[in-house]
């Protein structure tokens, strides 16, 4: 039963069958015509879309809702809604304050859209709870703060500690808090999904994350639930630290090697999961590239403590045949392995992109790399940063995003050499990569920047 292969796995026992986790999210609305906010706010689509989901694609685990806003926007962030992806955090209640809520403003179950979910997750639990792994997905304490606080939490590490430690430690309470609704409502997993941990070194992770971190998976292991631990962007620095806060499974997306990571997971027997590229192989690939990227990955890597799964949240408009095909090349292996025993891959053939000349530029340039800064959090925060030295400098700079959702774009990223996302370059030069610029750093290069010009 998949639901048991999940378990098995998670308990580090060998399986017969490395598992598949499809993270479909709002992509899941598109399977039946609704968009993400629709998903996100309609208790009756988000159950159908699931259970469609669930026809098409046979996971073993399944994720509930992928929506990491959903407690920010409780707590008082306004949020901008989309049509294909979830909502992004558009203010922060405590950017001009160092005020630490009060435990009262911890949410309760009949806040925000708790009642819907928490409703969508007994019905989901009722109709398929026997055979599939339910995922519970809670916003990780360091990207609630980074919510609350915008941008200034990255300064704040270095200026005010105390004031750090503090917000997180209340945002651990608000992750223990929902983490418990979730266990109550019958999800297997408790993911604690985190992107901004990427964004940090090693050392403020140990300075600042692992004391929270440690308390929540403590907690859930507590309840007799299982745990992992959810990053998106370059974690592979801080792969170890994650060991260190004892989740019961991490989940990469494609910005880590997996065979490097998996050497570290395996010493302190965790699961790792992931990572199916997102955007070049889910989104633009055909099946073949989809089927040959899931074998080649398999191959790669020891099947005991392993999950097979997108790199994140997958993107509203992915091809449901991309996903059956990845769903396929885990449960039928060696038959996939006959079908694309030839085959090379051609997702980005023919697609030319025309860099600037940097050394001709009239003022700086600045240019930032994202998955989509409208769906990817620790995007969100690296534009945000330019965006603010867009309007400190005005007119004296020119700023472009390229998403990866573009299929032009990865092709630049690919001409330009940009090995990880969200990066910033200045005139062609990489400036910031997986590490969300302060204000007055940014400000210090592109002053130098102008200068040179």
């Amino acid at each position: 039963m998949s639901k048991e292969l999940i378990f098995q796995t998670l308990k580090h026992e060998a399986v017969k069958t490395v598992p598949w986790v499809p993270f479909v999210g709002v992509h899941a609305g598109k399977l039946l015509g609704y968009d993400a906010t629709e998903m996100l706010t309609d208790g009756d689509k988000l159950f159908a879309g699931l259970m469609e989901a669930y026809r098409l694609y046979s996971p073993d685990g399944l994720p509930v809702l992928f929506d990491l806003q959903v407690e920010a926007e409780i707590l008082g962030c306004e949020l901008v809604w989309a049509n294909e992806a979830p909502p992004s955090v558009k203010s922060h209640p405590l950017s001009e304050t160092e005020e630490i809520p009060c435990d009262c403003t911890i949410p309760e179950k009949t806040d925000g859209r708790f009642p819907m979910i928490l409703d969508v997750m007994n019905r989901v639990k009722k109709e398929i709870g026997d055979k599939v792994a339910l995922y519970g997905l809670v916003c990780g304490p360091f990207t609630l703060a980074s919510h609350l606080r915008g941008n200034n939490i990255f300064m704040d590490m270095y200026d005010d500690e105390d004031y750090v430690e503090a917000l997180l430690d209340y945002c651990r309470k608000v992750v223990t808090k929902v983490a418990g609704y979730y266990i109550e409502a019958g999800m297997d997993v408790i993911a604690v999904v985190d992107p901004l941990i990427s964004q940090i070194s090693p050392d403020s992770f140990e300075q600042f994350m692992l004391k929270p971190f440690k308390a929540v998976f403590d907690h859930i292991r507590g309840e007799g639930i299982f745990s992992s631990f959810f990053v998106c962007g370059n974690a592979t620095r801080n792969i170890e630290m994650m060991c260190r806060t004892n989740p019961d499974s991490i989940a990469v997306d494609e910005n880590v090697d997996m065979m490097s990571a998996k050497e570290i997971t395996d010493r302190y027997n965790i699961v790792l999961g992931g990572n199916i590229p997102l955007t070049t192989v889910m989104l633009h690939g055909s099946q073949s590239d989809n089927m040959k990227y899931v074998v080649e990955l398999l191959d790669k890597l020891t099947h005991k403590n392993l999950i097979i799964s997108p790199g994140c949240d997958m993107p509203y408009a992915i091809p449901p045949e991309n996903t059956i095909a990845a769903a396929q090349a885990v449960h039928e292996t060696e038959a996939v392995r006959e079908m694309i025993a030839n085959y090379k891959g051609c997702a980005l053939d023919g697609i030319e992109v025309e860099l600037p000349d940097y050394t001709s530029l009239n003022k700086p340039l600045i240019e930032v790399f994202t998955l989509d800064s409208a769906t990817c959090a620790a995007c969100t925060y690296m534009m945000d940063a330019a965006n603010v030295a867009k309007g400190q400098f005005g007119d004296a700079i020119d700023l472009v995003e390229y998403k990866f959702t573009k299929k032009e774009n990865i092709a630049r990223c690919i001409k330009m050499g940009v090995k990880n996302l969200p990066s910033i370059y200045i005139n062609g030069k990489l400036a910031y990569s997986s590490i969300i610029p302060n204000r007055e750093e940014l400000a210090d290069k592109i002053n130098a920047a102008i200068e040179a010009v």
